[in-house]
């Protein structure tokens, strides 16, 4: 084993290679940019070094700067994590020409596989199947429209050189195409310096399954069984499950097979995963890609199986024979991802301070989670995961339910009702699942609406908080003999409290009582965890967090609903990627006129309505913030 090991990433898979370093007694070295200064993997490790400011370019992703921090405290290896630099071959042979050990595949491997066009070429010399479709190297747009009509749509554009769901556009007629080909170059090439494009047939009621592999640098490879990664939205990952509830023996020892004859065919050394997309209609299966890391999702198969993914990365990478054959899950295990995203917003990102948190002990966690973390828009929005184990999948759902509806994050929104909503889902529990079950369902699975009791707790915790207080000094509610209605303005909702009874907007009266118990707000028989951010309240209760404002003014909300005329405002902090319209330029509803993009997500601005660009306030490379301004569109006279 190794000494002092650096860990080149940053939050919870940081946090969780940190933990392990600690478990062996080996000395762990962090880095971080100005944005992580106090972040917990700084605090945890035994060493950290600061590699640049806050943009990734100029920090995670600088492989120069890594490696001179490793070579400034003595770290022996380097472990990238995933995402950065973890699959960058540059980087690998970087790593070994400055004498580290590159805790990961050799680069020639991550060059083959790194490379989905010939990657798919390699596996299919091997014998394994692939997706229909066209991965010659340099098509050009013309190109990849003559593919798409040999091919037939629905087709599915991929970039070459990248994963994790960016830049890929699924396309169902031929009118969206050339449009839907420049957006996924422009993404492939800002998340991965690389627009090129392959294009394949998008297989109907597809199930994503991927087989979690280990190999040792002495030709020894094994499978370690599948994950069913099948509910995705916008081709990101949100909950995975080991083993997949679709296949039998069989066809789990036959994938296994492939994988691991797919990890032979590039000499592959450490963890990695290959994954296949399945046809749920005849349950053929094909070779999509190989991730020559670690996933995201990789303590789902620790929790089904008992391996230590991350020890066995440490003990190939120092050269240690690999003492394990084929595994098969002796448990079920499911993984919730936690983002700092609305879904009640299309899942745009979100962010903010953390104000209050609370992360169930009796599952495991892996998070960078803390108090006082502010969550930007510099890196991925992704938080935590939330991974539960049990005999019996329906137990392994169970659990891990319960521990969102446990989970607090306050000062931050997350997708965590969302979860929740999607793990209640009937098809979900059945386990129908396919890769398109989210966006069917997603009206269902987003709600909304505020509770009347929310409002209620907000004007109650108000109330509460005046009690002692002189009464001659309070807004309302005191008078000699008896009690007055006081009005509180939460949300653009006038609240109307009188003693314990409270009307909600034009609602009936009600009787509610509350009071603060030990930080928490309790409302009747409701606990809420609580936090204040000036005259924000942040409540949370069942996995559910709600961010009132109070503004004590009758006036209606200065934000607009989509569809109305007026200002144009920026649906996520981030960057202004693209301009597509002038002051002055008549425009219809629903017409693109920006793309912001922030953590690696592009969303496409439209006019709300027929009219005239009166402003224009921004210009492409300009930093925004959620709900600026960015135009005023002024409505067609009738």
């Amino acid at each position: 084993m190794f000494d002092s090991v650096l860990v080149a990433n940053r939050g919870e898979i940081a946090v969780r290679v940190i933990r392990a370093l600690r478990r062996f007694g080996i000395r762990s070295v962090a880095v971080y940019s100005d944005a992580d200064a106090d972040a917990l993997h700084v605090r945890l490790a035994d060493v950290a070094v600061r590699i640049g400011p806050a943009a990734a370019r100029e920090s995670y992703l600088s492989a120069e700067r890594i490696i001179d921090a490793a070579r400034e405290t003595g770290a022996q290896a380097v472990h990238p994590g995933y995402g950065f630099l973890a699959e960058n071959t540059d980087f690998a042979r970087a790593c070994e020409k400055a004498g580290l050990v590159f805790i990961g595949p050799p680069a020639d491997a991550i060059d083959a596989m790194g490379d989905k066009i010939r990657a798919k070429l390699t596996v299919r010399a091997a014998g394994v199947p692939v997706v229909p479709g066209r991965t010659e190297a340099g098509m050009t747009d013309d190109d990849l429209v003559d593919a798409a009509g040999e091919i037939g749509f629905p087709v599915l554009l991929k970039p070459s050189a990248g994963g994790g769901g960016k830049g890929m556009r699924l396309v169902h007629e031929a009118g969206a195409l050339r449009d839907a080909i420049e957006s996924a170059r422009r993404e492939a090439r800002g998340s991965f310096g690389d627009d090129t494009l392959l294009i394949e047939r998008f297989i109907t009621n597809p199930r994503h399954i991927e087989i979690q592999v280990l190999a040792d640098a002495h030709g020894k490879v094994v499978h370690l069984g599948e994950r069913e990664c099948s509910l995705q939205r916008r081709h990101q990952k949100i909950i995975e499950e080991a083993p997949s509830p679709l296949l039998t023996p069989e066809v789990r020892a036959a994938m296994g097979r492939a994988a691991v004859d797919a990890a032979k065919s590039v000499g592959y050394v450490g963890a990695g995963t290959v994954e296949f997309i399945v046809d749920g209609s005849t349950g053929d299966y094909f070779f999509m890609e190989m991730n020559t890391r670690l996933q995201v999702e990789h303590p789902v198969t620790e929790l089904a199986t008992g391996v230590d993914l991350v020890e066995w990365q440490l003990r190939v990478a120092s050269g240690e024979h690999l003492l394990l054959d084929d595994v098969e899950p002796a448990k079920h295990a499911v993984e919730a991802r936690v983002y700092a995203e609305d879904p009640a917003r299309g899942f745009l990102p979100t962010g903010g301070t953390v104000l209050r948190l609370h992360e169930p002990e009796d599952v495991r966690v892996d998070s960078a989670l803390q108090v006082g973390l502010v969550v930007g828009s510099d890196y991925d929005p992704m938080l935590a995961k939330v991974i539960a184990r049990g005999d019996t999948r329906a137990e392994a759902l169970r659990r891990l339910d319960a521990a969102l509806g446990r989970m607090v994050v306050l000062g931050v929104t997350t997708n965590i009702p969302f979860l929740r909503a999607l793990l209640h889902d009937d098809d979900v529990r059945a386990g129908n699942l396919d890769t398109g079950l989210v966006e069917r369902k997603l009206d269902s699975l987003v709600r909304d609406e505020v509770p009347d009791e929310v409002y209620a707790a907000a004007a109650l915790e108000r109330q509460a908080s005046l009690r002692g207080e002189d009464p001659w000094e309070r807004p309302g509610g005191w008078r000699i003999g008896e009690h007055a209605w006081t009005t509180w303005r939460v949300d653009d909702v006038d609240v109307r409290v009188r003693g314990e009874e409270v009307v909600v907007g034009q609602g009936e009266p009600f009787r509610l009582t509350a009071e603060v118990v030990d930080g928490d707000l309790v409302v009747g028989t409701r606990r809420y965890a609580m936090a204040r951010s000036g005259n924000v309240l942040w409540l949370g209760a069942g996995g559910r967090t709600w961010a009132l404002t109070e503004t004590g003014q009758s006036e209606l909300s200065a934000h607009r609903s989509e569809g109305s005329a007026g200002p144009v405002t920026s649906p996520m902090p981030g960057t202004v990627l693209v301009v597509r319209a002038a002051q002055g330029d008549h425009v219809t509803a629903g017409q693109a006129l920006f793309v912001v993009e922030a953590m690696k997500m592009e969303h496409t601005v439209t006019a709300p309505t027929d009219g005239v660009l009166a402003e224009v306030n921004v210009q492409a490379g300009q930093q925004v913030a959620l709900d600026q301004p960015l135009a005023v569109v002024v409505p067609h006279q009738e």
